[in-house]
């Protein structure tokens, strides 16, 4: 089965080849770093970093990149408030940023370029704009023009006057048409700033992005992914400002944007004051239940985030591990299997590859011939999902390396007891842990343990 993916563009699911079979190339909107991203912000990641793996095994190679919005003036806003240079915020938040997905088991793009670092490329994008007629100056601005550009809105497929009536659209008196959007402006005194041809001034968001993805991939790139809320107005400006500045080259192939995390059925929204960042659930959960977590639903659907999903991910985990663990007596190195691969070609279906992910654990606990290819599939599952690359006794020992040896004594203890006939202590040592939230199960290995999270 050949890889299909779902293109916003044209909404269908379409079989996907790159426009070169060495080495397709995909962009990933990145954070704008001025706090601690929310666990929605890692649904992108976590599953287009799936993407990419498969990619990579599909073709042999990948160029990714994934960007860093370093300048904003929601960064320039939490610098004036904290009284530091704009440096001081954006280092900080970018490497909390890494660190969090790095956790979460996402590996790293092949590029990360930032925005500060591409002013020269934005500002020479901006002025092929300009001297195709695509963009204007005026008072200091520089905005690209919607009207010239007959194709907007092919995204999104919104018809003008909606656009324009867009909430995040900004009316001001010196745009020739309200959905006019900024490519350059001014920056005062206070604020960070470079040199061009308009003037001392920063750029907008959305230039930024273009800017950068032809830098590193190209005028046309395969995979263009994000959140379904960059669509309007980040993506269609992305498509407008790239196709009009490299003489109606197509800048995406596909399209792909992933659905919006709920919390208890409300969107997160820093107004609602419902956001859960990473950082702080990292605190409190393991990184490999957010992974699991995050990849339960179908990434083009909503997926409602609660305590409750993260313990059964947690659960689920136990389970997987635990069936790692009985098979520790065997080597083997991991094969992905048919079926994985499978439900991934299906448009990422990652419901259906951590179904078929606990079929094969099934199948591996049953086993009493062949264990090491049932371990080898395992792993192979887990793999190609970002799942189960840790060591059994490090996933059960999340709470210390100690308190796991110590657990693991007791449970041999209980053994004992119950081989010499000493039932009351076997079952005093049981009522212990099982006070502490470890469950003892029997298996034809033999007794394991899990950890039941309150």
């Amino acid at each position: 089965m050949s890889l299909r993916l779902h293109n916003s563009l044209t909404r269908r699911v379409e079989p996907f080849a790159p426009r070169d079979p060495a080495c397709p190339t995909m962009y990933v909107c990145g954070p704008t770093v001025y706090n601690y991203v929310h666990i929605g912000n890692a649904r992108g990641p976590v599953v287009f970093g799936v993407l990419a793996a498969l990619l990579r095994r599909r073709y042999g190679a990948l160029r990714y990149a994934r960007n860093i919005t370093d300048v904003d003036d929601k960064i320039n806003a939490a610098a004036r408030e904290q009284g530091v240079p704009i440096s001081a915020i954006t280092d900080r938040f970018a490497a909390a940023y890494r660190e969090d997905m790095a956790a979460l088991g996402v590996a790293p793009p092949d590029i990360e370029p930032e925005a500060t670092a591409h002013i020269p490329q934005i500002v020479a994008m901006i002025g092929r704009l300009v001297e195709g007629g695509h963009a204007y100056a005026a008072e200091g601005h520089v905005l690209f023009s919607v009207d010239s550009f007959p194709a907007y809105g092919k995204l999104s497929r919104r018809d003008p006057d909606e656009m324009r009536a867009g909430a995040r659209i900004e009316v001001a008196p010196y745009k020739r048409d309200p959905g006019d959007f900024v490519l350059w402006k001014p920056s005062t005194a206070d604020l960070p700033g470079w040199d061009s041809p308009w003037g001392r001034g920063r750029p907008g968001w959305h230039i930024e992005c273009s800017a950068m993805a032809a830098a590193h991939l190209g005028e046309t790139i395969d995979i263009h992914a994000g959140g379904v809320d960059l669509q309007f107005p980040h993506h269609e400006n992305e498509i407008a400002q790239s196709e009009c500045a490299h003489g109606g080259a197509a800048f995406a192939r596909f399209w792909l944007h992933n659905g919006m995390l709920t919390l208890s059925g409300a969107k997160m929204s820093k107004s609602l004051g419902n956001i859960e960042k990473v950082h702080d659930l990292l605190q409190r959960h393991p990184a490999e239940a957010l992974r699991y977590a995050l990849l339960s639903a179908h990434y083009r659907q909503p997926l409602d985030w609660s305590d409750g999903l993260i313990e059964q991910s947690t659960r689920t985990l136990d389970r997987l591990y635990g069936t790692l663990r009985d098979l520790a007596d065997v080597d083997a190195a991991p094969e992905i299997p048919q079926t994985i691969e499978a439900a991934l070609d299906d448009d990422l279906n990652t419901p259906q590859a951590l179904a078929e992910l606990a079929r094969i654990a099934g199948e591996a606990r049953k086993a009493e011939d062949e264990r090491g290819a049932h371990k080898a599939r395992l792993l192979g599952a887990g793999l190609a999902l970002g799942l189960l690359q840790q060591a059994p006794e490090a996933w059960f020992g999340r709470g210390g390396a100690d308190d796991e040896a110590r657990i693991q004594a007791l449970v041999d203890e209980r053994g004992e007891a119950k081989r010499v006939r000493d039932f009351a202590r076997a079952d005093a040592i049981r009522d212990r842990l099982a006070a502490e939230g470890v469950v003892l199960e029997d298996t034809p290995q033999g007794v394991r343990w899990v950890r039941k999270r309150a």
